[in-house]
């Protein structure tokens, strides 16, 4: 039986409608994420639900809005890498999206104690430390379908790509909307007979339908290809886009993930700055619900300076993170007039009870880069693309 993929944004609408019916196949997908064959089996409860909700008035129904059918689940890869083309679901976040191209990054996990002692150690030098040794793991640049970001907003930021602009002013900023890093077990893979299957202003761009490639024929090869302004755009934007470190750390159930990018130098006031954006997710491990309160930062400079930040939230909200909604993740930047730094903090999180617990935040470092020069930045963020 074809297995239903969801968007994750309408189950969330629906369950305004039949709360405890939703919630069974919300759970569901946290409870064992991995395993395909339940997730398969998953398409009985959708096709009926569709169907019901389909009889709901308008008046009743969340925006006129019901679960549909989008595509078919295919295997899961438990070795290699999904290719350009591959459709998605995120497991986590619930979205639709497609891969542009993957990263190898190196996970610094400090959960996990390596075996052996292959790669180079955390260089964080924040006090308390712990060596922790690195491993490669697969990440992959992707597009988030555009119908879906409406329902992600409150856990994901859905612009989270920024790029330092190239003139004059060293804090402008541009982002490109949609656009996001997803590692490999967060990749549910489907295949669609839809020729445009995700709207994003770049997919066509970017991507190109190959009927010789037909899933149909070939279930493991994606019938979408990338065109030469995709490989030309990852070319120019390589050093701004890399993802190289992952830094990982779990405290009483909540796990914290950052990644940070280098996003280039530009000079202030006859000095340097050097900026970095980092990424960072939390995730609830556990059963009980707990509200992000707090965030606490120290941000050493190779300069010699060490600052203290302290604030309510992050990037001004105090997310929930319960079973159903696990997650939450965003980005911030951060600039020092030194080319290297590294930072470390915490977050303090509520439960339910009232009670506060504080969770850290893995110590990651900040690395420049040799080629510092604005000629690799995009004027706009199509620019390159006309």
């Amino acid at each position: 039986m074809a297995a239903c993929v969801l968007r994750r944004g309408l189950l969330s609408a629906l369950n305004k409608y039949n709360k405890s019916n939703s919630l069974r196949a919300l759970s569901f997908e946290y409870s064992d994420r991995h395993d395909i064959h339940r997730l398969r089996s998953l398409c009985a409860v959708c096709s009926l639900k569709t169907q019901h909700s389909r009889f709901l008035s308008s008046r009743n129904r969340p925006e006129g809005k019901v679960l549909e059918t989008v595509g078919v689940f295919e295997s899961l890869k438990q070795h290699g890498k999904y290719e350009t083309g591959q459709l998605f679901l995120h497991s986590v976040f619930g979205y639709r999206g497609i891969v542009l191209f993957p990263w190898h990054a190196r996970l610094y996990d400090r959960d996990v104690t390596p075996p052996a002692p292959e790669s180079k150690p955390d260089s964080s030098g924040s006090p308390g430390s712990k060596e922790v040794k690195g491993k490669t793991h697969t990440y992959y640049q992707v597009l988030i379908d555009t119908r879906d970001c409406p329902h992600i907003s409150q856990r994901s930021q859905t612009e989270a790509v920024t790029f330092l602009a190239n003139h004059d002013d060293s804090r402008a900023l541009y982002a490109i909307p949609g656009l996001d890093y997803v590692s490999h077990e967060d990749i549910l893979p489907y295949n669609s007979s839809d020729q445009i299957p995700i709207q994003h202003e770049l997919f066509e761009r970017f991507l190109q339908y190959s009927p010789s490639k037909d899933s149909s024929s070939c279930p493991e090869t994606p019938p979408f290809t990338a065109r030469d302004t995709l490989r030309a755009w990852q070319e120019k934007n390589h050093p701004w886009l890399e993802l190289s470190d992952v830094h990982r750390e779990t405290t009483e159930n909540i796990r914290v993930t950052v990644i940070p990018f280098y996003m280039g130098m530009r000079e202030a006031q006859n000095s340097h700055v050097y900026w970095w954006r980092y990424c960072i997710r939390l995730e609830n491990l556990g059963e009980e619900v707990v509200q992000l309160r707090e965030r606490h930062w120290r941000i050493f400079s190779l300069s010699g300076t060490l600052e203290t930040v302290r604030g309510r939230g992050v990037v001004g909200r105090e997310p929930v993170l319960s079973k159903e909604q696990p997650a939450f993740q965003y980005s911030s930047h951060v600039s020092l007039q030194a080319p290297s730094g590294h930072m470390w903090g915490s977050y303090r999180l509520e439960r339910a009870s009232g009670t506060f617990f504080d969770i850290r935040i893995p110590p990651f470092s900040l690395e420049s880069k040799k080629d510092d020069s604005p000629n690799g930045f995009l004027p706009g963020p199509f620019a390159s693309l006309v």
